[in-house]
């Protein structure tokens, strides 16, 4: 099991956060999902073997946020 730990723009609220648990679980291997929502980091737990930080990223994007580099 790997961590990711994603910064993401544009999420202001529970309802934006709830959008991007959802998708996120979406993802095949995708084990846990949890969303700082005033630091707007994701904190997303998987397993390598069945995903990527990059396809993790990708749904983000897809579902109509943004992905900060950094993670500050």
């Amino acid at each position: 099991m790997q961590t990711e730990i994603i910064k993401v723009t544009g999420m202001t609220c529970s309802g934006c956060s709830s959008v991007v648990i959802t998708t996120l679980k979406t993802l095949n291997g995708v084990l846990d999902v949890n969303v700082t929502l005033s630091k707007s980091k994701v904190v997303i737990q998987y397993d390598e073997s069945l995903t990527s930080p990059d396809q993790l990223k990708f749904v983000v994007k897809e579902a109509g946020y943004g992905i900060d580099p950094s993670i500050t």
